[in-house]
């Protein structure tokens, strides 16, 4: 069967740094952090990590009228403002999204975790519902982003929304290339959403992987890296067929040529290099990419002991130690369910402008990840080929393949 070809013809992000792709862009290339201090997290009992990259307050109303806000919680909203990003950049006319022919593939790590707080706090001291908003349920059901998108955009194709916490948001861009390569889908959307509460962060803090350490946290690959720091936002991605975007006489940014998705069984937390580096393997091959052929590597990197050594030596195993590797978490924290795609729209940025962005925080690198090339300074580099990874907890492991040359 004559597959299709994959290609973005859209990006939208919500992030640390605000509204917008030129926003998050901008901040990346100065060097800046979106990570603070969280007001009241010191009081949490047991908490011992109290850092987050939470987005920016800003006025919902500006942006999307109460009919469609009230089904949803800051995780949906910043689906959908991306999402509205997205579809003007890619030039989406309202018929296009309703024949169809488009869907959604955005997914976050569950329902809005604020307003299950408040949800629970009202329905446990006496059991009584009759407080509830009859929008509650579609602020935190699993598939809360999706259905908002689809909602809020009136986009009338198949509409689905994974769900495994970092590896989200990737899973969805590797759903969307399958639907279109398929021929089930002309049109896309994918991507995830995710926000920062206390309840997010304490997952990695009961574990010991929360990070504690004010101003110089999270440090990927850092010899005093001290763990994960959640970030909240949302990146979406329009990906459609070539033959979709040359009809509409869209703009392509870069084709999705290799998807790398595999299981590791051994341990549901800790990671295994050599199953990332059959999954980094399985992207190139579908791609039929030669290791050489690879320009840099967005790491999944977290800034934690065991993650990043794995994936350091999962990387040079594969590439060898000469493509730069960095990862963007330093910046903008792990945004868990959209970091994939957050990521992903960071390396689009980096090939259209030939500049590599360094990782954040990295001043003293781990002897035990010296088996990689770090990209430590912001330097110009002709980015054709970029492999991008995301990893998850429960053993899932995914890598993309991304290229700026549609013709090469």
């Amino acid at each position: 069967m004559n597959q299709k070809r994959v290609v973005i013809t859209g990006i939208g992000a919500v992030s640390a740094f605000g509204l917008g792709v030129p926003v998050l862009i901008e901040a990346i290339g100065r060097g800046e952090s979106g990570v603070r201090r969280m007001s009241g997290w010191d009081k949490i009992r047991g908490l011992e990590s109290h850092l987050a990259a939470p987005v920016p307050e800003f006025d919902p109303r500006d942006h999307l009228p109460r009919s469609q806000r009230r089904t949803m919680g800051p995780l949906s909203l910043y689906a959908v403002i991306a999402a509205k990003e997205a579809a003007e950049m890619a030039k989406l006319a309202p018929e296009d999204l309703a024949r169809g022919r488009a869907g959604v593939a955005i997914g976050s790590t569950t329902g809005s975790p604020a307003v299950y707080e408040d949800f629970y706090r009202g329905f446990l001291p006496d059991e009584t519902i009759e407080e509830v908003r009859s929008g509650t349920f579609f602020k935190i059901m699993g598939h809360t982003t999706a259905a908002n998108v689809s909602q809020a955009l009136g986009i009338r194709g198949e509409q689905w929304s994974p769900s495994s916490a970092c590896t989200t948001s990737s899973q969805a861009i590797g759903l969307a290339m399958m639907l279109i390569k398929s021929g089930r889908q002309d049109i896309v959307f994918c991507g995830g959403a995710d926000e920062v509460h206390p309840t997010v962060t304490m997952v990695f803090d009961v574990i010991g992987a929360g990070a504690k350490r004010e101003g110089k946290s999270p440090a990927p690959f850092d010899r005093d890296r001290d763990g994960v720091v959640c970030g909240g936002g949302s990146g979406i991605l329009v990906v459609e067929s070539l033959e979709s975007a040359e009809r509409r006489g869209a703009k392509v940014i870069a084709e999705i040529s290799g998807f790398g998705h595999l299981t590791d069984i051994g341990h549901i937390a800790n990671p295994d290099q050599e199953v990332m580096a059959a999954a980094m393997r399985m992207a190139l091959d579908e791609a039929g990419t030669a290791t050489g052929e690879i320009d840099f590597v967005s790491a999944h990197a977290t800034g934690t002991g065991v993650g990043d050594i794995a994936e350091s030596k999962a990387i040079g195993a594969t590439l060898g130690d000469k493509v730069p590797v960095a990862s963007h978490k330093g910046h903008m924290g792990h945004t868990l369910a959209a970091a994939g795609a957050l990521e992903t729209i960071i390396c689009l940025e980096m090939m259209r402008l030939g500049r590599i962005f360094p990782t954040r925080n990295l001043d003293n690198p781990d002897p035990a990840c010296g088996t990689i090339n770090h990209a430590s300074k912001k330097s110009g580099a002709a980015l054709r080929t970029v492999l991008k990874n995301n990893f998850a907890l429960g053993g899932v492991n995914t890598s993309l393949v991304l290229k700026s040359n549609i013709n090469g």
